[in-house]
């Protein structure tokens, strides 16, 4: 093979690539500058994370948000040997390509991983991937900055044991 006879292949391959990613621009709903740079950065950045995994759509954007968590409350005990603390436990579902965005918890929180993967950063951390079996944790108050399911097929399914004040109060709170 010759040089020339490869500089064409990549040039087509280079074309194609434009070509894909022009087709994708013109059928992709934007509503500006902001969303033009925020699918640029989701296409360049596949090959790291899921594709469109930045956060849900702004309401009345009329794009469809991705699917959220869904928490369920499966107990919350006063612990009798630390005065004024409780332990909640919830199961947390995540369907495939869920997402949830940016929050704290008022307590610890500790988690472990029963099926799938869920992708996951807090303020000042690296981003994360955690399957099943494995386990992260959050001090009190740190800002969660997200966590998402990237697989398009498989839910991602997890348990966490919250430490928080007396009374079993919110377990989520804003950033």
């Amino acid at each position: 093979m010759n040089a020339p006879s490869l500089s064409r292949r990549h040039a087509g391959a280079v074309f194609a690539a434009l070509a894909v990613a022009a087709a994708g621009w013109a059928l992709a709903p934007h509503a500006g500058k902001q969303s033009a740079v925020q699918w640029i950065d989701d296409v360049c950045s596949a090959v790291s994370r899921p594709m469109f995994a930045s956060a849900p759509a702004p309401a009345g954007s009329g794009v469809a948000a991705r699917p959220s968590t869904s928490v369920k409350v499966l107990s919350c005990e006063s612990l009798p040997h630390v005065p004024g603390k409780s332990v909640t436990t919830a199961i947390v579902d995540f369907p495939p390509l869920a997402y949830s965005p940016a929050h704290r918890h008022p307590g610890s929180v500790t988690v472990l991983m029963l099926e799938g993967t869920v992708r996951s950063q807090l303020a000042g951390g690296l981003v994360g991937d955690y399957k099943t079996g494995q386990t992260f944790f959050e001090p009190p108050g740190t800002l969660h900055l997200f966590a998402e399911n990237p697989d398009p097929v498989r839910p991602a399914k997890l348990v966490s044991v919250f430490v928080t004040d007396e009374n079993c109060g919110p377990l989520v709170l804003p950033p």
